[in-house]
């Protein structure tokens, strides 16, 4: 895989966005101590009891997770809302961007297999070429899934296609035979000023020194994976509108693809309508580095979710902030 293409699938989605209240804010109203397991409701500016809030999420149709990659934790309060969910008798849907529309028939027969036979799934599901992190990283949230009969699905356009765009520029990548066989020739994508802003501007802090060429590239792989999966959800709950005890739609990627709930959240919205553009909740999970509290209060301030979860650190460490 060529270094365009990684970096597309890594460092926009995965990035930690850049803090730059580093400098002391006198004017700051003084906040409730920062620990973890904390959650944040972002408007209100305050910490919430964390069983009452699990609770009032089962309302909500569409619940996205931004996490910080290979960190344990953020797993574990992934499946801490599971868990809630489950309790209520419910039945979510698990969405993740760590597999692609490609791996989905062997999502499937995984799910459904008894014995499970994980080697097959790994190959069949192309986990090294769609993700490539160890699974054991992600595998809790699957067993889950599988345990409990919830149905998972693949978020990220197959792998090949995002190459497609990197390589090529949008236009010229829309003409290729593989996008009409994904149904991505004539889907609606759409560009927007807030957008293009954050995503270029953290594309550039993470890979300086690149030509315009290959920075406009980058932003429409990226516009093109988040249009993806927004398409992925739409398409799922437009089918299964009715359908009782089913949801709400756990949708589960890095941070980057929630923030501002400009990436995903909001082409979710355009596509299914106003009416259901209140009944998603994205929560933003942050590992919490008690030197650097202003870390939070920037991601509070710029009301990057509405909800911040701080979670320990993960077993890598901090994650990797592009200045």
């Amino acid at each position: 895989m060529g270094p365009l293409a990684l970096a597309v699938f890594l460092i926009v989605g995965a990035c930690a966005p850049l803090v730059d209240g580093e400098t002391s804010r006198t004017s700051t109203p003084p906040q409730p101590a920062f620990h973890e397991w904390q959650v944040w409701d972002v408007k209100a500016g305050r910490p919430l009891d964390l069983e009452p809030w699990l609770g009032s999420l089962a309302s909500a149709r569409i619940i996205y997770i931004g996490e910080e990659h290979r960190n344990h934790s953020h797993i574990e309060a992934a499946l801490k809302i599971l868990r809630a969910l489950v309790a209520r008798n419910l039945r979510p849907v698990v969405a993740m961007e760590m597999f692609g529309w490609d791996g989905q028939e062997a999502i499937n027969r995984y799910l459904s297999n008894s014995p499970p036979l994980r080697g097959r799934f790994l190959q069949e599901s192309r986990w090294e070429e769609s993700w490539g992190g160890p699974f054991e990283d992600y595998e809790p949230l699957v067993d889950f899934a599988r345990d409990h009969r919830l149905p998972l699905l693949a978020l990220n356009p197959p792998r090949m296609l995002v190459r497609l765009v990197a390589k090529k520029g949008l236009v010229q990548a829309r003409q290729d035979d593989r996008m009409a066989l994904w149904n991505m020739r004539d889907e609606s994508l759409q560009d927007d000023a807030a957008y293009r802003s954050i995503v270029l501007d953290q594309i550039r802090r993470c890979h300086a020194e690149l030509t315009d060429e290959m920075y406009r590239r980058m932003y429409e792989a990226s516009l093109f994976r988040d249009e993806g999966m927004a398409k992925i959800v739409a398409d799922h709950l437009r089918g299964n509108h009715a359908t009782a005890g089913v949801g709400p739609v756990l949708v589960y990627t890095g941070g980057g693809h929630i923030q501002y709930r400009l990436p995903v959240p909001n082409r979710v919205a355009r596509r299914l309508g106003p009416d259901d553009a209140g009944r998603q909740l994205t929560i933003y999970l942050i590992a919490y580095e008690p030197d650097r509290p202003e870390a939070v209060r920037e991601l509070l301030r710029d009301a990057i979710a509405d909800y911040v979860w701080l979670t320990p650190l993960g077993a890598h460490g901090p994650p990797r902030r592009c200045k």
